[in-house]
Order: structure tokens, then sequence, then C-alpha cells
């Protein structure tokens, strides 16, 4: 049991709409997302997990060398709610990242720490855009953690924040929503990139 924070990386989903690539393994700054969001993470000097599918060796190899626990879902087809459950047993605080958001860096995650820390550790803290507009990452505290284990289909644990005061954190733009799911979209933010 700890009471650490710890940086959970939601990578086991199917990316099924970006027909045949793989969205965690597309290139920024010439490192595939995946790596890249695990390296921001550790920056934050907290222990760092990542869900993985069972049947994605590339993947796991876009994580070789570093110390990250890898943690794989068997029930990865289920949805984002299977890899939550695996997540249950932590004992500690969680920030939830998920894999394919390009411009949630080390300043957005620490951000949410100082929230959460300022909260007391008890509030769920959740990242917003500019306008207010809920998005992600989300910190739960542990008591929230355990209740992952409830969990079931492709929702996420949006339901366990409902009565919740959760503490927003506006983000510069709209990276808190910025997921890149289908090949337009990667095409479409790097034609954007300064």
């Amino acid at each position: 049991m700890t009471d650490r924070l710890c940086v959970a990386i939601l990578a086991a989903g199917a990316s099924r709409r970006m027909r045949g690539r793989d969205k965690l393994l597309e290139p920024v700054d010439g490192v595939p997302i995946l790596r890249k969001t695990a390296l921001r993470a550790l920056a934050l000097g907290l222990p760092v997990t990542i869900t993985l599918p069972p049947d994605a060796p590339r993947r796991a190899a876009a994580l070789d060398g570093l110390p990250v626990e890898r943690r794989i879902v068997a029930a990865a087809h289920e949805g984002m709610s299977a890899s939550l459950r695996v997540l249950s047993g932590y004992g500690g605080p969680m920030m939830i990242v998920l894999a394919d958001m390009p411009e949630i860096g080390v300043a957005e995650m620490a951000a949410l720490v100082s929230a959460f820390d300022k909260a007391g550790g008890t509030r769920p803290v959740r990242a917003a855009t500019e306008t207010g507009r809920a998005g992600q990452p989300v910190v739960f505290p542990a008591r929230l953690v355990t209740r992952f284990a409830t969990l079931t289909g492709d929702m996420g644990a949006r339901q366990l924040l409902e009565g919740e005061e959760v503490v927003s954190v506006p983000l510069p733009g709209d990276r808190a929503i910025l997921d890149l799911d289908t090949p337009e979209a990667w095409e479409a933010w790097r034609a954007r990139r300064p």
C-alpha cells in the first residue's frame, strides 16, 4: 500500500479508427507518442505504470529501457474499464493519462499534481480547456482508485466523478480534449504545429 501518487498511462486500446496504423506508435518529435508520454510522466519523478494489450509487441518495444511498470490487460477488448480494473489495487492516488494526447506535457501534468496537493489529496482533479470544458488527465484520490474495480464498458471512470467536488485545472487552448484517433486528425495536428 502506498499514498504516493502514481501516473498511469492507458495504452491498451485497439486503435481501430487508424485503419491499420497504431496511433500510439505515431511519431511526435521523432519519438513514438507512447514513449513520449511515458518520458513526460517520468520527468515528474513519480512512479509510472502503463497498461498494454497482450498482443502489442511494438508498443512494448517502444517502452524499452524506461523505468515503468507494465500491466498487461488481458480483457483489453472490453474497453477502457478493463485497464482501470487492472489498476484498482494500487492503494494510493493515481493520475490517469491517455496515451494519445500529444499536447499533454510535463507542465500540464505537474499543474494537476500541484492542484491535487493543494486540495489536500482528497478531491479529484481534472484538466479542462481554457473555456472550462472537462478533459484529461484526471487525478483520482485513493478512495476512488479502489472503485476502479467496479467499472465496466468503455466509459472510463467518468461515473466515479459524479457527486464529487472536482477541482478543475484549465490548461492552455484545447489540449485537455485533443486526442488523435484517426490518420486525418494526426495530419491536421502536424500541419498546425509550428
